[in-house]
């Protein structure tokens, strides 16, 4: 007999412009006595106007997360500790950022009731308890975190998710107006981390109606607002949105491929981050993906971004052994990029040969 997952989604989605307005109502039936609503909010935003629309009571508390590398686990356990020493128990973990700043919240959220370290749950499953009250509110475009079961974490021995059925959001608020600001070339790079899910989900082999109705239209919006478009408007803005909603939920069901598992390599040694990872990797993926990749060039062209080089080129015998055993942990995105007898394409040496490219 077959078996299907059953996996969780985010419980309640809010979405239109100005709709950050409603927080405050939104997170009031959460609210437990004595206990703050804690906002983790990307760093980008200290001494911005946002701020002053952040509906903190007095005794809530404001974080702000340090996104200049992506998140870890020493990270996580720090945050979470603090707050288990200065109040015991919390009304609910609020974060306001781009993919980072979202996987932190997750990921702090169930630290709160889970014992040990974030590293011991890195992986499919292995969450316990149920984390305390949780919001993602984007802004930024492209990751899908705020959708995804996961919250991807560098730890002391691999890059993985927290992957469970208590890692999603139970309320995510999705405000265009948020994302407007973006800049350029980070706008781009998110972006594409969006397109290259969808590229990988719709070609992989754990493909399905479910995936592919949420890929598919999450697909021709990013090559609406990348490829299409002349200038970059209100209308991008909504729709850049709702294709990370979408492109997130395409791989609920399915997975991600070469690109993602390539990048987590690039992730883990270098630092790099995950959206200009992503892009450093489809630049090379022809092999793979080749209309993807094509059309991938074609909008870096169009919008004349930079892809860095020569990532590798002076890599130690020892980083890139390190890199090589991060990418091929990633067994479920190599499964479906090529299929069960993946180990047999993407050797090592082959990868290897990947990576001095890159």
């Amino acid at each position: 007999m077959t078996q299907f997952r059953n996996f969780k989604m985010v419980d309640y989605v809010i979405y239109g412009r100005g709709s950050f307005s409603q927080l405050d109502e939104i997170l009031a039936p959460h609210r437990i006595n004595n206990a703050p609503m804690v906002f983790l909010v990307d760093h980008f935003f200290e001494n911005h106007p946002l701020l002053n629309r952040i509906p903190s009571k007095e005794n809530d508390r404001v974080i702000f997360a340090d996104t200049t590398l992506e998140p870890k686990t020493t990270q996580v356990d720090k945050i979470a500790a603090f707050l288990k020493e200065e109040y015991g128990k919390v009304s609910g973990i609020v974060g306001i950022g781009g993919g980072s700043t979202m996987d932190l919240a997750k990921a702090v959220s169930l630290m709160m009731t889970n014992e040990g370290s974030s590293a011991d749950y890195q992986g499919w499953d292995l969450v316990r308890k149920p984390g305390v009250y949780k919001v993602g509110i984007p802004t930024i475009s492209g990751t899908g975190a705020e959708v995804s079961r996961t919250c991807v974490l560098t730890g002391p021995e691999r890059k993985l998710g927290m992957n469970s059925d208590f890692t999603p959001f139970d309320q995510i608020v999705l405000d265009p107006e948020l994302i407007h600001n973006v800049p350029k070339n980070q706008r781009f790079y998110t972006g594409m981390d969006c397109y290259i899910h969808c590229i990988e989900s719709l070609q992989g082999t754990y493909i399905n109606e479910f995936s592919k109705s949420y890929g598919e239209k999450a697909l021709q919006l990013c090559q609406k607002v990348f490829l299409e478009k002349e200038i970059w408007d209100d209308e991008c803005d909504d729709q850049l949105m709702m294709a990370s909603y979408a492109g997130g939920m395409s791989i609920a069901y399915s997975q991600v491929g070469v690109a993602h598992a390539v990048s987590y390599g690039l992730a883990y040694v270098l630092g790099t981050k995950h959206g200009i990872g992503n892009c450093i990797v489809m630049d090379h993926l022809g092999e793979y993906y080749p209309q993807g990749t094509d059309e991938f060039k074609r909008m870096v062209d169009k919008h004349q971004i930079d892809i860095p080089k020569g990532l590798c080129k002076d890599l130690t015998e020892d980083q890139f052994d390190k890199m090589l055993n991060v990418s091929l942990s990633m067994k479920p995105l190599w499964e479906n990029a090529l299929g069960k007898d993946w180990a047999k394409v993407m050797t090592r040496e082959k990868l290897r040969a990947l990576y001095e490219k890159l």
